[in-house]
């Protein structure tokens, strides 16, 4: 599967995918928890699409979104914990890269964490 940056729906707090339905086949998910820091919570692709860097697509365009907007970010996913450690060029994006490093040392399993900063 070829994606282009023009495929890509864009929200302050979402980058997704459609399939040609226009149904969510993809997302990366990450809510403002304060001004200027996000907590990057989710990275889900449809199973029929896995497999094809997807993810790293969508992670990817995250990541040069925050840059652009001087936005930090806290991981929970553990897709995106195991994404910023394999792309340190992003690191700058992090809020604290020591701690996400650390995280990315000790993760195992595939679920992605329970998102520390809930809005009320």
């Amino acid at each position: 599967m070829e994606i282009k940056k023009e495929d890509l729906k864009v929200s302050d707090s979402k980058i997704w995918l459609e399939d040609s339905a226009g149904n969510m086949i993809a997302f990366v998910e990450f809510p403002e928890f304060e001004p200027g820091k996000v907590e990057v919570t989710h990275t889900i692709v449809d199973p029929s699409i896995q497999g094809q860097g997807v993810a790293d697509f969508l992670t990817q365009a995250m990541a040069e979104k925050l840059l652009a907007e001087g936005k930090k970010a806290e991981l929970t996913c553990s897709y995106a914990i195991r994404w910023f450690h394999l792309h340190r060029e992003f690191r700058e994006v992090l809020a604290d890269p020591e701690y996400e490093e650390q995280k990315a040392k000790t993760l195992s399993g595939h679920a992605c964490g329970i998102p520390r900063h809930r809005k009320n």
